[in-house]
């Protein structure tokens, strides 16, 4: 008797159909030249799963070596590339309804109004880049959706802008701009997305790190700031500033959600 076990489907279905008029197992091997065991397990298989045709797959897995390169052409075939997520502050109901508010309030303000603020906040300069920046891979036009933002707490400590921290709040602080005649300007927790200078500082970041000669230490690295910051051209700070109104603007139409700036 024969020991093939690979049949095709349309013999799967003969051999099942045998069996259905009443057939033996035995039999119907000993017909279709096939081992009893072959028949018997088709049998089992057909009143477990009602199918007679083989299972596709089916078998032991076999492990594929692919390369990262192989995968990286596959996803940008299907649409995907691989790009640095947007980080953003995490942001709960209660922080929406806060940027929410605050963007109706100065929602009627003009560029001109938004040119007599004085925007400010810290940020940080490395000598070193990040090599073990986190890349995803995601469509394009997609940055701002949720699912591609990583929300992170940079900076938790502190922030310049006047967000109702600790620090902003002494006497000392207060005295210093009361003196001054500067008005403070209250700014929702949470939102460096919606101040102007973190665009500012993402380009002085850009020019210091383009310099033929990049800073090695922390001397130059302030050399460097000062000498670029005072190459930033008057004509980015405008435009920073004068996308208030837009930057407000879309916070409103998302709720006071994240905004792509």
């Amino acid at each position: 008797m024969s020991s093939r076990h690979h049949i095709n489907d349309f013999m799967r279905g003969r051999i099942i159909g045998k069996i259905e008029e009443g057939r033996k197992i035995t039999d119907v091997a000993r017909e279709f030249d096939i081992a009893h065991s072959v028949v018997s397990r088709l049998w089992k298989s057909f009143k477990t799963t009602g199918m007679c045709s083989r299972r596709h797959g089916g078998g032991r897995v076999r492990r594929k070596q692919i390369s990262r390169k192989t995968v990286a052409r596959r996803l940008r075939g299907g649409g995907l590339y691989a790009r640095r997520p947007v980080v953003c502050p995490p942001l709960n109901r209660q922080h929406r309804t806060a940027r929410l508010q605050w963007c109706r309030e100065h929602h009627n303000w003009t560029e001109q109004d938004w040119a007599c603020v004085l925007f400010s906040d810290e940020s940080r300069f490395s000598l070193s880049s990040d090599c073990r920046r986190q890349l995803i891979w995601r469509e394009s036009g997609t940055a701002y959706r949720p699912e591609n933002i990583q929300e992170k707490d940079r900076y938790p400590t502190c922030s310049i802008m006047d967000d109702n921290a600790t620090c902003h709040r002494t006497l000392a602080v207060q005295d210093c701009l009361d003196s001054k005649g500067i008005q403070r300007l209250v700014w929702p927790a949470r939102s460096p997305d919606l101040n102007p200078i973190e665009n500012v500082w993402d380009a002085l970041g850009r020019q210091v790190a383009g310099r033929n000669y990049p800073p090695t230490n922390k001397n130059t690295l302030i050399r460097a700031l000062t000498e670029e910051w005072d190459k930033l051209p008057q004509q980015l700070l405008d435009n920073v500033v004068q996308s208030m109104v837009r930057r407000v603007e879309c916070c409103i139409t998302l709720h006071g959600g994240h905004i792509p700036y």
